[in-house]
């Protein structure tokens, strides 16, 4: 049995959730590899709705959950997010939860920052949570990072953390923003640290040894392929690799591990923050997308943005990514519309593209060249098998495989988790 990587295909919020937490069922270990809490993944179990953003889908199930070194962690996000499980009765402990002691710490001023420089950018804002994570990158790749590791050596952490505060109190101060003091950080990660350090561990060792005894992983990205910081519409991005390849080095493993490549997509596309957006509707289709899915961000609240199924976007997704099989979600949400469009291709400037150029003025010029798809009356909603869809819905799954370049080999028809239909187990060898 191969490991198999989730990722997304679009620009996140593909319904990775609930894909995550249907394929765990089949999984030994789930890893989160890469982001911060600025992902969320919203779970449906019963009558029961549970919102992760550090946290890996897996404790859901039951299944050990490991948050890698490729992970930037908020502590006090990370700790209230296991206190708002346990108040649903989902209790997750140190036997359940692992964290990579090499993970990096996003501290309350990483927040801070990148609120006043999104504040100071004015109209040309690009859309970031506020939440710190691409500042505690940035201190990761400049090598003055305080790690989980840290909080074990308090004399350790007081040095570094003069070195973090010369760098970061110098930017606030010179965007107005409030400064902080070391001795209140030292005093707060100090309180925490007993918490946090029960977790803690070197992560790779344990994958290690789960994949010489041929226990099946499940990587679980957080994002999408258009939100790589290398790969997606720069510098609408994320601040972390997304594609599969990071489920590697974020996790502590050798490439070989990442396994078969699985790509969530939606029916239809949506994207939170600012960017391009060639298939955007800002009609009444566009509104009635966004009302029937429930677009809204998990983890900020705000509505997403929605469009037409780009097939361009995910076909590039589908490359970049190394993507083998898709996971296509939220196909309900499509039902007793009439007519259906799908992106094919771009014209920029009145020359043809097949894919979404790097450069910024080309990627906001991007207009869609569409093909027109019949809709379909009979529903699609809660349909757990190929024979319950409604013919036209069939030729429109067909031909999205055909465009990109890849089978879906899993389709949701709702948010239930057993609202799933699986052409092909993307654990079977």
């Amino acid at each position: 049995m191969p490991n198999v990587t989730v990722i997304g295909a679009q620009w996140g919020d593909e319904g990775k959730g609930k894909v995550v937490d249907w394929l765990a069922s089949r999984a030994d270990i789930v890893v989160r590899f890469q982001g911060g809490h600025n992902a969320g993944h919203t779970l449906v179990v019963g009558s029961q709705q549970y919102k992760l953003s550090l946290v890996p889908s897996g404790v859901v199930r039951g299944k050990l959950s490991v948050i890698g070194n490729g992970v930037v962690v908020d502590p006090w996000a990370f700790l209230a997010e296991l206190d708002r499980l346990a108040g649903q009765g989902l209790v997750v402990g140190p036997e359940l939860l692992r964290l990579s002691d090499t993970a990096t710490l996003i501290l309350p001023m990483h927040g801070a920052l990148d609120r006043a420089r999104e504040a100071a950018r004015g109209d040309g804002r690009i859309g970031t949570t506020g939440r710190g994570i691409g500042p505690a990158y940035e201190d990761k790749v400049a090598r003055r990072a305080i790690r989980v590791a840290d909080l074990a050596e308090p004399a350790v952490l007081e040095a570094k953390l003069d070195e973090l505060l010369r760098h970061h109190n110098t930017l606030l101060a010179g965007l107005g923003a409030e400064t902080y003091d070391k001795g209140t950080l030292l005093s707060e990660l100090l309180a925490v640290a007993p918490r946090l350090l029960r977790f803690a561990e070197p992560v790779w060792r344990r994958l290690h040894e789960a994949k010489a005894a041929g226990r099946r992983i499940l990587f679980e990205g957080a994002q999408a392929v258009m939100l790589d910081v290398d790969h997606g519409t720069y510098p609408y991005v994320t601040s972390s690799n997304t594609v599969a390849g990071a489920a590697a080095a974020g996790s502590g493993l050798g490439p070989d591990a990442v396994g078969r490549v699985l790509g969530i997509a939606k029916a239809y596309t949506t994207r939170v923050g600012s960017g391009p957006f060639p298939t955007e509707l800002t009609d009444a289709t566009g509104r009635h997308l966004g009302e029937r899915g429930r677009e809204f961000g998990t983890v900020t609240g705000r509505p997403r943005r929605c469009g037409w199924f780009d097939a361009v976007m995910v076909r590039q997704a589908v490359r970049l990514g190394g993507i083998q099989g898709l996971a296509l979600t939220k196909l309900d949400v499509l039902d007793g519309i009439p007519e259906l469009k799908v992106a094919v291709g771009y014209r920029i400037n009145g020359q043809a593209f097949d894919h979404l150029p790097a450069g910024r003025q080309a990627q906001a010029a991007a207009e869609p060249v569409f093909e027109t798809h019949e809709g379909w009356t009979q529903p699609t909603s809660g349909a757990r098998s190929w024979a319950e869809l409604p013919a036209p819905a069939i030729k429109y799954v067909k031909r999205i495989e055909e465009l990109v370049g890849a089978p879906v080999t899993l389709l949701s028809t709702g948010a239930d988790r057993d609202d799933t239909i699986l052409m092909q187990d993307p654990f079977a060898a």
